[in-house]
């Protein structure tokens, strides 16, 4: 059986691989698995974020859903995050984004939160599978007075953002700041959140017209929010992604602040506070060896998990921990949240920059120096990634380069859970070294799997 549930949810080119007959048998075999662990009709919340195919894959949901009895409410454009908090508030007992993150406008993707607010658990993602790709015949469709019914709901921007309002510790009126909300689910909160903070607010990534989520703006392309902001003499900028579940952000001299350095901001002001659950911070695999080095230095520990943010969040709270993230702006605060959400993290990180007044972002920003690291995207296939997972000659090729570095730097190739792609990154001291080490890689990966 090939999978469907990647990291995060199932994902494809909207129409092609994504299509409305999968979309109505994913909301067939996830209503009827919610409705044998809850013994009740089941309700089921969905989002989705302004990709044109938002339309056609949420109709096709919820026809599913209904199909077998599930009662739908549609919340509309809103941010993944904000699924996974409104699900618990409004006693749902699903939630469904459809949403591609941050990928362009023809992918799209259907995540699932639980009740509580968290990605399902992989046992429930395979049992759903199982049902779509081994067992189809047992989908059966309810009848009569059994079929579900679609409901909207119009308080779940009000909603989201008065949660999030409630993070705000500090008075950021005065302060300067550019949101870039990637014409994505974000520029139907971030204006209100941020404009009732008292912000002194310029928006960009604000006019979605189904195709340009993503494109040339947010935080997979921050230049046009770097030049607004060295030019018009901002304290910062903040860039959200597609569907708001992460955030990065820049200095008033547009120099990034990546994930890596907002963990490092909010590890070491909540350790000063003595909010650090457990003084330790969670991160991946790809976080950047300078940032692990600082946070030894500020007797702060780093748990180390593999990359996707569901991975760090089953981590923080199989332990107890409070922060954790990734370098590419997933940051979870589990007093605040159940998964990643970019506006409660620009929310946190402002607080900091708001209390420290003689303080600029730079000074925040300069809190560690990164190592340098090369990252090489080798295009693939699903064929092309099981044929890489059982290859010896890479591996021992791999862990050649590895040694080739001798300490002063490290190797990791990994599969993309969202893509079809073969990441390898090295970070290392040398710059020549480790660009010549990750497309020596990179090339022996493509010829052996040519």
């Amino acid at each position: 059986m090939g999978r469907l549930f990647g990291t995060d949810g199932v994902r494809g080119v909207a129409g092609s691989e994504l299509t409305p007959e999968l979309a109505i048998n994913i909301g067939r075999a996830a209503a009827q698995v919610l409705t044998g662990k809850t013994n009740h009709k089941p309700v089921v919340l969905i989002g989705k974020d302004t990709r044109i195919s938002g339309d056609m894959l949420e109709t096709a949901l919820a026809a599913g859903l209904c199909s077998v009895g599930a009662d739908v409410q549609l919340a509309g454009v809103v941010p993944t995050p904000a699924i996974a908090y409104l699900v618990k508030k409004y006693g749902c007992d699903a939630g469904v984004v459809i949403s591609a993150s941050h990928n362009p406008m023809e992918f799209n993707g259907i995540k699932i939160f639980s009740g509580e607010g968290y990605k399902l658990p992989d046992d429930v993602e395979n049992e759903i599978e199982a049902l779509i790709l081994d067992t189809p015949e047992k989908l059966v469709n309810v009848t009569g007075g059994d079929m579900g019914t679609v409901s909207r709901i119009d308080t779940a921007v009000r909603d989201y953002v008065d949660h999030i309002k409630t993070a705000c510790t500090q008075d950021l009126s005065g302060m300067k700041v550019v949101f870039d909300c990637a014409n994505g689910a974000s520029a139907a909160t971030a204006p209100m959140l941020f404009g009732e903070l008292g912000i002194d607010c310029t928006f960009i990534g604000t006019e979605p017209d189904g195709t340009n989520i993503n494109a040339g703006c947010g935080s997979t392309h921050m230049e046009k929010l770097t030049e607004i902001v060295k030019e018009g003499g901002y304290d910062c900028g903040i860039a959200f992604d597609g569907d708001a579940d992460r955030c990065l952000a820049v200095d008033e001299n547009g120099e990034m602040i990546d994930g890596d350095k907002i963990i490092a901001i909010l590890g070491t002001r909540m350790k000063w506070e003595g909010k650090l659950a457990k003084d330790t911070a969670v991160a991946t695999v790809m976080s950047n060896l300078g940032f692990m080095n600082h946070m030894k230095k500020r007797e702060i520990n780093v748990a180390v998990t593999a990359v996707g943010d569901r991975y760090v969040l089953e981590e923080m709270l199989a332990k107890g921990y409070n922060l954790g993230g990734e370098q590419s702006g997933h940051v979870i605060l589990t007093d605040f949240a159940t998964t990643g959400d970019g506006q409660l993290t620009a929310v946190s990180l402002l607080n900091y920059f708001a209390k420290e007044t003689d303080k600029k972002a730079s000074d925040f920003n300069g809190c560690f120096s990164k190592y340098p690291q090369v990252l090489i995207n080798v295009k693939t296939t699903n064929e092309g990634k099981a044929k890489y997972k059982t290859d010896e000659y890479i591996e021992g090729f791999i862990e050649s380069k590895q040694q080739q570095l001798m300490g002063t730097g490290r190797v990791l190739v990994r599969l993309s859970g969202t893509e079809p792609l073969i990441r390898v990154m090295v970070e290392g001291q040398d710059m020549d070294v480790i660009n010549e080490v990750a497309q020596e890689i990179a090339d022996k990966i493509k010829e052996r799997l040519a």
